[in-house]
């Protein structure tokens, strides 16, 4: 009887387990459609490029702790430099502004930027 208590105990405690690490596991996160992303090239000098451009938020929440990828790209569309700047807060149907820099690299053809990361907010203030 001792035995079959154990045995469920043991495997209670490997589910358990198995729940936790597999929560633990990173999963690409997609961008939601409600993001977008304009920039410009500012100015390029010897050894990087500025660019500057807005966030732009038309979904219904707040984002936060946005960051974008601004990357210099070859003929090809392989990333060869990148800047991460931080652009903060980006409210409900609101934009923010963000300015990067992106190391200059021989063979550069191009420059894309995209959302990098963000979260939701969890609350949103009552107007």
């Amino acid at each position: 009887m001792l035995r079959i208590v154990f045995s469920a105990a043991w495997r209670r405690l490997v589910l358990c387990a198995v729940v936790v690490a597999a929560s633990a596991i990173p999963v690409a996160a997609q961008t939601p459609s409600s993001l977008r992303v304009t920039h410009t090239v500012d100015k390029t000098g010897p050894t990087s490029a500025e660019l500057s451009g807005r966030v732009f938020n038309d979904g219904g929440v707040d984002v936060v702790d946005v960051y974008v990828n601004a990357s210099a790209v070859d003929q090809s569309g392989k990333v060869i430099a990148q800047g991460i700047p931080y652009v903060g807060m980006v409210p409900a149907r609101g934009s923010a502004p963000f300015k990067a820099r992106v190391p200059v690299v021989p063979g550069a053809t191009g420059y894309r930027v995209g959302i990098n990361s963000f979260r939701f907010a969890s609350t949103r203030d009552a107007p």
